[in-house]
C-alpha cells in the first residue's frame, strides 16, 4: 500500500486527463479497490480544495481514506520537533497538514507518493524543508517516490 499526498493524484490528474488517458485511470480505480493507493483524510480535502473534479472521480472509485489517530498526531509532533517547528510557526516549507501525510506513512510504515518538490541543496534552515526533503530526515526515514517514478516502478503499460 501507499499513502498518496494530494499533490501527486492532482499531478496526475492534471498531466493525464482521464478522457485522454482512461487506462491510466482505470488502472489507478483498480488500485483503490484492492487497497493499494489510500490518502490521509487531510490529503483529501486538499484534493477537494484544489482539484473539485479529481475529488469526486476518487470519491466514486471508493478512495480508501485514512482518519488521523492518536498515533499520527504523536507522531506529527515528534516530526515537527525535528524540523524546529514550534507552535503553529511553521516556515516556507512543510504544512501542518504536510506532517500530518507524513505522520501517516510514517505510522503505516507505508511509502508516500509525493509530487512536491524535491530540494537537491536543503535550505539551511529546515523550516523551508518540503516533504521529500522531511522524508529524508534521519529520525524522520519515510520513503518517498513522486507519481511518475511509482507508475515506472511498477512496470504498468497502458493501451
Amino acid at each position: 500500500m501507499q499513502v498518496f499526498d494530494a499533490s501527486s493524484i492532482i499531478y496526475a490528474w492534471d498531466n493525464y486527463p482521464v478522457q485522454q488517458f482512461p487506462g491510466l485511470w482505470d488502472w489507478i480505480a483498480d488500485r483503490i479497490n484492492d487497497s493499494t493507493i489510500m490518502m490521509p483524510t487531510v490529503a483529501l480535502v486538499e484534493v477537494h480544495d484544489n482539484s473539485p473534479d479529481c475529488w469526486h472521480w476518487l470519491r466514486d472509485a471508493n478512495l480508501q481514506t485514512h482518519e488521523i489517530s492518536n498515533a499520527i498526531l504523536q507522531e506529527s509532533l515528534r516530526i515537527k520537533g525535528q524540523i524546529g517547528i514550534v507552535g503553529d510557526r511553521y516556515g516556507a516549507g512543510v504544512g501542518e497538514n504536510d506532517i500530518l501525510i507524513i505522520a501517516t506513512a510514517s505510522v503505516l510504515r507505508k511509502e508516500l507518493v509525493t509530487d512536491e518538490e524535491w530540494q537537491p541543496n536543503l535550505p539551511l534552515n529546515p523550516l523551508k524543508y518540503k516533504i521529500p526533503a522531511v522524508c529524508a530526515l534521519p529520525a524522520v526515514r519515510v520513503a518517498w517516490i513522486d507519481f511518475l517514478d511509482y507508475i515506472k516502478r511498477t512496470g504498468a503499460v497502458f493501451r
